[in-house]
């Protein structure tokens, strides 16, 4: 990728960006009207979308299809044309791009059944339309949404923060009785995802959009911790929004957000999720809503090629991971998960995944989108043959031999059997498996964490059998990792003088408590979405009705402490926003499992064609018959 363009067009937008909403929108919609990287062909077309519907909500009885519909526009400010096709029968492909399917979904009172073809006769058309009433059979009625649901709405709206009078995001936690803030007045874009979701899957598009471009403006923005900058294309971890006075007489005053990249968060690191996250919601935005018009902006084409830049970019590692410090995810604080821990790959691979799908393909992305396909295969590879654990695999480290040097060797990253934790030999099961949590030269560690796993579920980052794995183990040891309260952010939690040397004595994460063992519902969405791709949507509904008994009784708090999540955190917020979103993600993708398609990815063979591995006749346990191998 030429470096002086997005440099260039990231610098004018970040310019933009302050104070007003109307100013940073026309800027760029002027920028993208300037060039021509809404005319070229995708390297990776996207499913049939006849129509490109108005992006907010999509109420049929506002507006019709046909007269917002790029077809109808003409003139050089018409948007991008796009390959048309047939109407999709798949549900599938029906949330990808067709979008009557979707508001038949949310609106069943309001939408018709059928759609009159646009050129026909009288007697075709009502021919046909008799045909289309015996053949579709009546939409079944809607469901009553629970006094639980109802009051997860009111609270997810009493959450939602405003900019320029227009809803930007929804804040950490909005606890009325609660004085002491902290940051939790923030949005932060790691916890609006499941927010987003909600809104998105109930038709409520316009606070996404929003959210989507706002966030975009702040991307590599000017702050910096100790006289040093945070590279470009760094995505913050969340913003606020302030009101300042226009001069010193304090006659006016204007709102700007003010981002985070990290310089205030606990241990001052940055995080790496932010931007990884950014690119998976955009991808969820335009296949539910069809705006591909926003998806082709340059701007939001420069945002995604910066931060895969800096993803991609070369450094000292030898390995296809993301390597990244402690405290950089989810997982905010001291847990020894330095070096390559299994959330980030997860969502990295997701990532790139989804971008391969967005990226406009023009001179100067062709050589970024390769850096992508290479990177996609040699991860895969890795994370599938050396993160997997099983009986099987536990059985063959436990008879490793150690200090073996060259390209055969076994035992590749010196793993010292020693290291195999007592806990594990009695608890692994005898089917079943799962995702290790980080692995590093002589170290692995053992940990079950859910969202890791859960995310290459959904990612297809995992092969079908070891995804099929990962339910089986978490049915298999349902007490451990749900028991009163879904879900275990990670499993078996730090003990004694392990809790006292890799945490540094934290008193937050004390045993069975927060990051430290302790139970997480916001991850409910994400177990219900790995559920619905696999099929298992019973242990899903299992979960959430487990959560349903107790999330409104104990005010919707941040997590849940003890083994099997019976106490309330010593320190949890209530009326945490990600909990409540979570909890209604999970209900309406129980209820509509089609939609899951937005998030999700399906095994894609070409990857393990494509492998890049440079690789010799002897090092064949790394070539692309052997990352085949693994898809099935």
């Amino acid at each position: 990728m030429n470096g002086q363009t997005p440099m260039g067009l990231a610098a004018a937008a970040a310019a933009a960006v302050r104070p007003c909403r109307r100013r940073l929108l026309s800027s760029a919609s002027a920028a993208a009207s300037k060039t021509g990287a809404g005319t070229a062909t995708p390297l990776f077309p996207r499913l049939p979308h006849p129509h490109h519907q108005p992006y907010g909500r999509r109420l049929p009885f506002l507006v019709s299809a046909a007269s917002q519909s790029p077809a109808s526009q003409t003139g050089p400010d018409a948007p991008p044309t796009h390959t048309t096709g047939p109407v999709p029968s798949d549900p599938r492909a029906a949330v990808s791009g067709n979008l009557p399917f979707f508001d038949r979904v949310l609106f069943p009172d309001s939408f018709p059944i059928e759609t009159p073809p646009a050129k026909a006769d009288e007697d075709t058309a009502a021919s046909a339309a008799a045909q289309a009433d015996e053949a579709v059979a009546p939409a079944p009625p809607v469901r009553e949404e629970t006094e639980t649901e109802r009051e997860a709405w009111r609270l997810l709206r009493r959450a939602v923060v405003s900019y320029c009078g227009e809803p930007v995001g929804t804040v950490a936690a909005e606890d009325p009785e609660c004085t002491e803030t902290l940051n939790y007045d923030q949005v932060f874009i790691r916890d609006f995802v499941p927010s987003a979701l909600a809104f998105l899957m109930r038709g409520e598009t316009e606070i996404v959009r929003n959210f989507l471009l706002h966030t975009l403006q702040l991307q590599s923005w000017e702050k910096t911790v100790d006289c040093y900058s945070p590279g470009q294309g760094l995505m913050p971890a969340s913003f606020k929004i302030r009101t300042v006075p226009l001069d010193e007489n304090n006659e006016g005053f204007e709102e700007v957000l003010d981002p985070d990249f990290g310089e205030a968060a606990i241990g001052r690191v940055a995080p790496v999720d932010s931007g990884l996250w950014w690119i998976i919601l955009l991808r969820a935005y335009c296949k539910i809503t069809g705006d591909y018009v926003l998806l082709e902006r340059v701007d939001v084409q420069t945002g995604i090629q910066l931060i895969l830049s800096l993803c991609l970019s070369d450094g000292f590692d030898m390995f296809p991971t993301l390597l990244v410090t402690d405290g950089s995810c989810m997982i905010d604080r001291r847990m020894g998960i330095h070096g390559h821990p299994l959330e980030i790959q997860a969502l990295f691979y997701s990532a790139l995944r989804c971008s391969r799908e967005m990226l406009v393909v023009n001179d100067g992305s062709k050589n970024l989108i390769r850096a992508v396909n290479n990177r996609l295969s040699a991860l895969s590879f890795h994370i599938r043959e050396y993160y997997w654990v099983d009986m099987k695999k536990i059985n063959e480290i436990y008879r490793y031999k150690t200090e073996e040097y060259s390209h055969d060797a076994t035992n590749k990253f010196n793993i010292y059997p020693e290291q195999i934790p007592s806990w594990l030999v009695d608890w692994i099961p005898e089917k079943g498996g799962y995702l290790i949590g980080n692995l590093q030269p002589a170290h692995m560690d053992f940990r079950f964490f859910s969202l890791g796993n859960l995310w290459a579920i959904a990612s297809s980052l995992t092969t079908p059998r070891q995804a099929e794995g990962i339910l089986s183990l978490i049915e298999e040891k349902w007490d451990d990792l749900v028991a009163n309260m879904p879900l275990k952010i990670c499993y078996p939690a730090m003990e004694d003088d392990e809790w006292r040397i890799i945490t540094g004595s934290d008193p937050k994460n004390t045993p069975w408590s927060y990051h430290n063992g302790g139970s997480w519902p916001t991850l409910l969405w994400q177990f219900t979405l790995a559920c619905i791709k696999m099929g298992r949507p019973e242990l899903a509904r299992r979960a959430v009705a487990l959560a349903e008994e107790r999330l409104s009784d104990d005010k919707w708090p941040e997590y849940y402490d003890t083994r099997s999540g019976r106490f309330i955190g010593k320190q949890s917020r209530s009326y945490q926003t990600w909990t409540i979103a979570g909890f209604l993600t999970s209900k309406m993708l129980l209820e509509n499992p089609e939609l899951a398609s937005i998030l999700t990815c399906d095994e894609d063979l070409e990857l393990l064609e494509g492998c890049a591995c440079c690789l010799s006749k002897k090092r064949a346990r790394c070539s692309r018959r052997a990352a085949k191998s693994h898809a099935v």
